[in-house]
């Protein structure tokens, strides 16, 4: 029997016989997978170029804060020596730096909570793919 396909290359399921329904389902099924593993790549390598430039920066600066913060830190503790002794104004600045690191691990885990690793898109396009799957079998 001849293939029955109409101007857009799709069987007449009409006339088609299951063997030729099943090829069909099935290349479109593959089709589907492959579209769908290389959007979820796509999105996946966005995402981790995205945090990788992101902890790049982060880690720069960091290490040039990180002295940055000693040396006024050591200003700061000679400059309280003149109030006080040299031990307890290292005291002092030692507990700012505590309540300046307790903020600032709060807000970083705040926001790396607003990180994102899931592909949304594909995840959404699955679940729509699934359902045409079903309707179309119906």
């Amino acid at each position: 029997m001849a293939d029955v396909v109409d101007e857009q290359g799709v069987t007449d399921r009409a006339n088609a016989s299951p063997g030729q329904l099943a090829s069909e389902v099935a290349k479109d099924l593959s089709t589907l997978v492959r579209q769908e593993v290389a959007l979820a790549k796509a999105e996946l390598q966005r995402e981790a170029k995205t945090a990788g430039a992101a902890a790049g920066a982060l880690g720069g600066a960091g290490f040039a804060g990180y002295f940055v913060l000693v040396f006024l830190s050591l200003g700061l503790m000679w400059g309280l020596d003149s109030w006080m002794p040299l031990g307890w104004a290292a005291v002092v600045v030692a507990g700012v730096w505590a309540v300046v690191a307790a903020v600032l691990a709060v807000v970083g885990r705040s926001r790396l909570k607003k990180f994102n690793p899931k592909p949304e898109r594909t995840i959404e396009n699955v679940k729509e793919d699934v359902q045409w799957v079903k309707t179309r079998n119906a």
